[in-house]
């Protein structure tokens, strides 16, 4: 991924939100010459280093991941268009954003406990802030339809363009339109902008 210095977001932290936050990743991988990809919901496992996930028995994908194959995954957090027209000095239309790459090598995981596992821990992740909670109740036969994917990293490059090469007065005008748009997306993107330069 192309970074600017300037773009460049560093903090273990920030980037471990973001992939929490945002943790539907694209996970991508070469095969004969030729990219291939898939949207999968991702577990960042910070203190081991590694992303769980599984795919369907059937996508060819993890088959790819024989010998220990270097993949990235890719997290896309807020995102928006930003207009010149509300800068105070010229510039030009542009977009702001906040993404992850994660690079790493991958292996499948075709143990049912490991499985079980993988399948479980997602399952807190997503239902545990419902009122009733589905917990995991089916046929264990059931897991030989998937195959887990482990994604030891290797690298974690985030970029955060929230408008660093403008000056403050152009980025507190973006700010101000992003906060007062009735777009999540807008209003997401405005709160990293305010967090970014207030601890500045």
């Amino acid at each position: 991924m192309y970074v600017p210095e300037h773009f460049a977001e560093t903090d273990a932290d920030k980037l471990a939100r973001l992939i929490d936050g945002n943790s539907f990743g694209l996970l991508v991988t070469v095969s004969e010459g030729r990219p291939v990809a898939s949207h999968v919901p991702f577990l960042y496992e910070r203190e081991r280093n590694v992303l769980l996930a599984h795919v369907a028995r059937a996508n060819p994908q993890w088959r790819h991941f024989s010998g220990g194959t270097d993949v990235m995954v890719v997290f896309q957090g807020p995102h928006t268009y930003i207009s010149p027209s509300w800068y105070r000095a010229p510039g030009v239309p542009t977009w702001n954003y906040a993404v992850a790459h994660v690079y790493g090598r991958a292996r499948a995981l075709e143990d049912p406990a490991q499985l079980e596992c993988i399948v479980e821990k997602l399952t807190a992740k997503y239902e545990g802030h419902f009122e009733k909670p589905w917990t995991p109740a089916y046929d264990p036969r059931m897991l030989n339809a998937i195959v887990g994917i482990e994604v030891t990293i290797t690298e974690l490059q985030g970029k955060f363009k929230l408008s660093q090469n403008r000056p403050a007065a152009d980025r507190a005008a973006v700010i101000e339109r992003l906060d007062a748009s009735a777009s999540e997306a807008d209003r997401a993107v405005a709160a990293l902008m305010k967090e970014k330069y207030r601890t500045q």
